[in-house]
């Protein structure tokens, strides 16, 4: 018997799986009439592996949970580092070099601050390269817009809207124009085919040197809590 504490959670579904939670939990996800013991043997099968991805997303819980953000620290943008300095006025702005905050702001502040001015930033920016994008490869989006994805960095909708995550700021102005391109292919080929490829290879050659980057980004990112 496997001394692993789990949450057991059953469906209609056809075999059991087991996901590893972000906050260094485990849950079961097992048929509605699979016997216990199916599934504690099921568990016990794969103890070993349980425990290591365990341990790995508790170090990466951990690391998450001491992310705060002070004066003096940087943040990413387009790339390049970028000072998080204070200002003794009440506003919050991106001067050309740093992330401006007010002085009076505590930790959580300044984070949530930096994260405001990452969503205007993403408007603009975004808008301006998808702008100069579209004319290049002929596309037709009807709006951009800018959310709080964790785990995609862009998509396109049926109705041809792009919405790109402000995380993607974070980014090298390389990697970010993959990304804008790679949903501007998405207007004409919904899906990840050969031709859909060959538009985003048409335009950007080297694609994958810039998908590396992104993952490289993403995996930054798993270790900060940008919540």
């Amino acid at each position: 018997m496997s001394e692993i504490e789990f949450t057991l959670i059953r469906s209609a579904r056809k075999t059991a799986a087991i996901h590893i939670k972000p906050n260094a939990t485990v849950e079961v996800r097992a048929p509605l009439k699979m016997p216990e013991a199916d599934i504690n043997n099921f568990i016990f099968s794969k103890e070993k592996w349980i425990k290591t991805k365990l341990l790995q997303a508790q170090e990466r819980f951990e690391k998450k949970s001491d992310f705060t953000l002070s004066f003096g620290d940087t943040v990413l943008f387009r790339g390049k580092a970028c000072l998080v300095v204070p200002h003794t006025q009440n506003r919050v702005e991106y001067d050309g070099e740093h992330f401006v905050i007010p002085s009076n702001f505590e930790s959580a502040q300044i984070k949530q601050a930096c994260v405001q001015l990452y969503k205007i930033l993403a408007k603009n920016v975004l808008t301006e390269k998808t702008v100069h994008f579209a004319n290049l490869m002929k596309a037709s989006p009807s709006a951009v817009k800018i959310n709080s994805a964790k785990t995609r960095w862009g998509s396109c909708s049926s109705k041809k809207s792009l919405n790109f995550s402000w995380r993607l700021m974070m980014a090298d102005d390389e990697t970010i124009d993959y990304v804008v391109v790679h949903e501007l292919a998405h207007i004409s080929e919904m899906n990840h085919s050969a031709r859909f490829w060959h538009i985003v290879a048409n335009f950007l050659p080297d694609y994958k040197k810039r998908q590396t980057r992104l993952k490289s980004l993403q995996k930054r990112l798993v270790n900060e809590d940008w919540d």
